[in-house]
């Protein structure tokens, strides 16, 4: 599946639980395996009122917390299976439940939960919590705002999104001391407090067509900096994505559309 050109092996987990890290990494090779940014272990809710319960895998073959356009399309899944064609459904996911709306077409949104700008969230090493905050790097520094979004993302505001440093920058900071447990990397242009331009280099893949929590924490940033509104459209290389938030204390929203790509069996 994918949401965006951002996708997923999407698998039922088995009673012998998630293949090794080493198997997924052989499978998320495009040349020789199936190809994917993220692996989706869909099982069985634990709690009443749940449609289900997802698992995130890199394509490293590390267990993530949350992805966006990953729990958009595990909604859409299910809601296929069940034949939802509109309406709400609750998810468990390791960053916590995630409220789904089907909005048919294809089309759904999930909740984010609250975005936390606290540096232990993240984690991420600072004495206090900051808008902006200057880290060094072998060339000199770079400015990032940090958040979590369920998972970690630093910010870099950049003049001209495609002519960002993507390449390089990107895994500088996905791997800089101070972000211990690693981090997603944002790098957004501004139009208007309505629009933003956005590329990702996600931790554990490297750039992507689109990233739904990325888009989430680029417009939580931007907004604590002032620069955008509560409603947002994501320019993303894939496409578009909606992001809605309406600022402190509230739950940010992400909408776009879903795809199936196709279906199969693998040996593993």
């Amino acid at each position: 599946m994918h949401g965006l050109g951002n996708d997923f092996l999407v698998f039922d987990l088995g009673p012998a639980g998630p293949p090794a890290p080493a198997i997924l990494r052989s499978l998320a090779d495009r040349h020789t395996g199936i190809g994917f940014d993220q692996a989706l272990a869909l099982a069985p809710a634990r709690s009443n009122g749940s449609a289900g319960r997802y698992r995130v895998f890199n394509a490293d073959g590390e267990e993530v917390e949350q992805c966006g356009n990953g729990a958009r399309c595990i909604a859409a899944l299910l809601a296929h299976r069940t034949g939802l064609e509109r309406g709400e459904m609750v998810l468990e996911s390791s960053a916590g439940p995630v409220t789904a709306r089907i909005l048919g077409a294809g089309r759904v949104s999930v909740t984010m939960g609250v975005p936390d700008f606290q540096p232990r969230s993240l984690p991420f090493l600072a004495e206090r919590e900051a808008d902006r905050y200057a880290l060094a790097i072998p060339t000199g520094s770079v400015e990032v705002g940090a958040v979590s979004i369920g998972n970690p993302h630093a910010v870099l505001l950049v003049p001209d999104v495609s002519a960002a440093a993507v390449d390089s920058l990107g895994p500088t900071v996905e791997n800089h001391p101070r972000f211990p447990g690693r981090t997603n990397v944002e790098f957004m242009e501004v139009v208007d407090p309505g629009h933003i331009r956005l590329r990702v280099y996600e931790r554990g893949v490297g750039e992507t067509r689109a990233c739904g929590t990325g888009a989430c924490g680029a417009v939580a940033v931007g907004r604590k900096l002032g620069l955008l509104g509560p409603q947002v459209m994501v320019d993303l290389p894939g496409g578009t994505l909606e992001v809605e938030w309406a600022g402190p204390g509230a739950t940010v929203w992400l909408t776009g559309p879903t795809a199936t790509a196709f279906e199969g069996h693998t040996e593993i």
